[in-house]
């Protein structure tokens, strides 16, 4: 995690609504409102899945990968939001409705920085759909695309 923060986990945690141990993002590096965003996280050995994912050689699910980049997707939406309003939303809106495309092409270890890339491919009223992808260092993580419904209320 070399970059610089635009923002720290205090500044995003009024916009997701998962606390540990399922939160997935660290802080955000790059925003580009309606556009894009590049978020980090560091894999810490202590993290529950490790211990049975797998013993002996642990790596992170790829299931809680896709959801590191549906989080990541929800902020560009609440950061956007916020940017526009100069305030946070008073509640999380954004929900994770589907997986596209993700292919996971290398595992994720105890040790490793996820950095986290999120582009809005286009929206339908409520839905929209992102261009996602993750990387470690060199290594590509996963990419692919999915979906996150906006709720009212």
């Amino acid at each position: 995690m070399n970059d610089k923060a635009l923002f720290e986990l205090a500044d995003l945690l009024p916009l997701l609504p998962h606390r540990a141990p399922f939160l997935f993002v660290d802080r955000v590096i790059k925003l580009e409102p309606q556009k894009s965003i590049v978020a980090e996280r560091l894999l810490r050995p202590e993290e529950p899945h490790f211990g049975g994912h797998f013993p002996g050689r642990p790596i992170m699910p790829g299931v809680l990968i896709a959801e590191a980049l549906a989080q990541t997707s929800g902020l560009l939406i609440g950061l956007s939001e916020m940017a526009a309003a100069a305030a946070p939303p008073e509640k999380p809106r954004a929900f994770f409705l589907a997986v596209t495309n993700i292919k996971f092409t290398h595992p994720a270890v105890p040790g490793d920085t996820l950095v986290l890339r999120a582009t809005m491919d286009r929206n339908f009223g409520a839905l929209f759909r992102f261009n996602v992808e993750t990387t470690a260092g060199r290594n590509l993580i996963a990419s692919g695309s999915l979906t996150l419904a906006m709720v009212e209320g």
